[in-house]
Formats: structure tokens, sequence, C-alpha cells
């Protein structure tokens, strides 16, 4: 999680560096990748965590495992003077919900070894590993981790321990034994985008906050119109379902 100075916020990394966004908005379910910084934006969070947008019970992730998510994500993504975070958006529903498509259970994927861990990333992916087996082992291991470091698991940690942690992942610097704590992070974090850019029909994005912060229109059927006028889109984000921001 990299440190950015003179007071630049989480926010304002993102929306300078979020030029990948429009691509994915409307929601995918592929790991790509936005570009920027992973855990990056933590250090102008209150401690005293938001609550999300609505109620919404877990299908896939246990009790626990939904505490660590909804913890993790709002250090990921925080609510600020500009809008709500991804906790707020409902970022762990939409996580939990993708829990349940053929991306999470790698159905679409070609999962045959041999698997070569060393070998370049641009080759491929080279785990035996599909993302509900990445997320149902790197929870396990980041909260025992958290019980190591802290003596509690991960969401009962305050914010300056939960960024530490994540740092701890993101770097790799935590030692997980069963996958590498860099592979956990990752998924968790580019999940975590995703949810805050996609259309709210995936559980997402709920209220379009993540595309009204970009200015992004959303699902319209025409607005090139606009394209090259050089000024600010006038009207708000719609939905798939034809809901207005």
């Amino acid at each position: 999680m990299s440190e950015h100075k003179n007071g630049q916020s989480r926010r304002d990394f993102l929306l300078k560096t979020i030029t990948l966004a429009p691509a994915m908005a409307v929601g995918s379910t592929a790991i790509g990748s936005l570009a920027f910084s992973p855990a990056a934006m933590a250090a102008d969070r209150p401690d005293n965590g938001p609550q999300q947008a609505r109620e919404y019970q877990p299908s896939w992730f246990t009790a626990e495992e939904y505490a660590f998510i909804t913890a993790a994500v709002a250090r990921l993504i925080p609510a600020d003077d500009r809008g709500p975070g991804a906790l707020e958006t409902g970022v762990p529903e939409y996580i939990d919900r993708q829990m349940n498509t053929p991306y999470a259970t790698g159905s679409n994927w070609y999962m045959q070894g041999p698997f070569a861990p060393d070998t370049p990333k641009e080759l491929g992916y080279q785990l035996p590993l599909v993302p509900r087996q990445i997320y149902r082992l790197g929870l396990a291991e980041a909260d025992e981790y958290s019980k190591k470091q802290y003596q509690k698991v991960f969401a009962d940690l305050n914010a300056d321990q939960q960024i530490a942690a994540l740092k701890a992942f993101e770097t790799g610097q935590a030692q997980f034994t069963q996958l590498p704590s860099k592979l956990f992070f990752s998924y968790l974090l580019q999940n975590t985008r995703e949810g805050f850019f996609s259309d709210p029909i995936h559980g997402g994005n709920q209220g379009m906050a993540g595309w009204t912060l970009i200015g992004f229109p959303g699902a319209r059927a025409d607005f090139m119109d606009w394209v090259e006028r050089g000024e600010h889109y006038p009207f708000p984000p719609v939905s798939i379902r034809g809901e207005r921001a």
C-alpha cells in the first residue's frame, strides 16, 4: 500500500489513474486491471467505519469471512467528502454474489496441469486454485496472520492495524502456507474495484456512486453527441435496469 504525500487522498489517486474504468464499468467478472496502486488508498479514513448501504446476508461466505471482506473493502476504497466508498456501495455483496458464478468456480478457465508457479505472469495464471479457493484459503490465512500479529482477527483490528496487514498481504511480507498472500490480495483488490464500478445489477456500485464519481454515463443507449464536445456530460448515469443515479 503505497504512501501518498502532500495530503493526496485515496480518492484523488483513484480519480487521476482510473483510465480503464469505462471499459469495465458495465460489469465483467474477468480478472482485469485498473491502473491505480493497490491498497494505496489507506491513511485518511476515520476509524469509525461506515454502515453498508443496505442489509445483505451472504450466500457463500461465512459470517466470519464476510466480516473480513466488509472491513477490507472499507479500507481499500473509503468514503470521503466526495461520496460513498466500497462498503456503502455494496461491494461486499458484489464479491459474495460473484462466488456463485462460473468465474468463481473456474468453469471457464483452463485448469489442467502442469502448473509452473515461477513462470512469468505474462504467460498466464499458473496455480491450481480457482477464485473460490483463493478466497476461502486466503481469508483463513489472513485472519491467522492477524491473530499472530495482533491477537485479533482482521475485522476486529483498528484502522492502523488493518492497513498494516493489508500492506503485508500486498507485498508478500505476510507468509501464507497454502497460497501467496500477494495472490489473495490481488483478487480482493481487483474484485473491490470491479464491484465499485460494475453495473448495480451485480450488487455493487449502489446508487451508481462509482460512475458518478468518474462521470461515466453508464448504460445509456447513446451519448456519442457529447464525446467530442469537451464539455462535462450533464446527465446522470443509467443502469442496465434503467435506474438513474
